[in-house]
């Protein structure tokens, strides 16, 4: 599979990880939108959200949870902080492997655009 997170997972590119355990990796996006910018991606491979399974279900709670936890260790959990998930092109989705942003560290404005 030539997909870009796949390879992160096994360590094929490198990437600045924050967090690991068997089901979820997290790392610092390279192109941050945000003053503390990270991907949490499951192990599984799921392309889109509209791909998620109801077995998925433990692994898609996951992200949340892992988000929650890295804004609390990154120190911006109680002045706030955003989460975001795109699904396809229109949404905004560039790789295709269901990841989740969180981002932290500055004022988000609404809507997001």
């Amino acid at each position: 599979m030539d997909c870009l997170f796949c390879k992160i997972i096994n360590r094929e590119i490198p990437a600045d990880i924050v967090f690991e355990d068997e089901h979820v990796l997290a790392f610092h996006d390279i192109d941050p939108k945000a003053p503390t910018h990270i991907l949490i991606i499951p192990k599984k491979h799921i392309s889109t959200l509209n791909d998620i399974e109801e077995r998925d279900l433990e692994v898609v709670g996951r992200l949340q949870y892992t988000a929650a936890q890295l804004a609390r260790q990154q120190g911006f959990a109680d002045d706030g902080y955003r989460v975001v998930m795109n699904c396809n092109e229109m949404g905004g989705q560039t790789v295709y492997h269901i990841h989740m942003h969180l981002m932290g560290g500055r004022q988000f404005t609404w809507p997001a655009g």
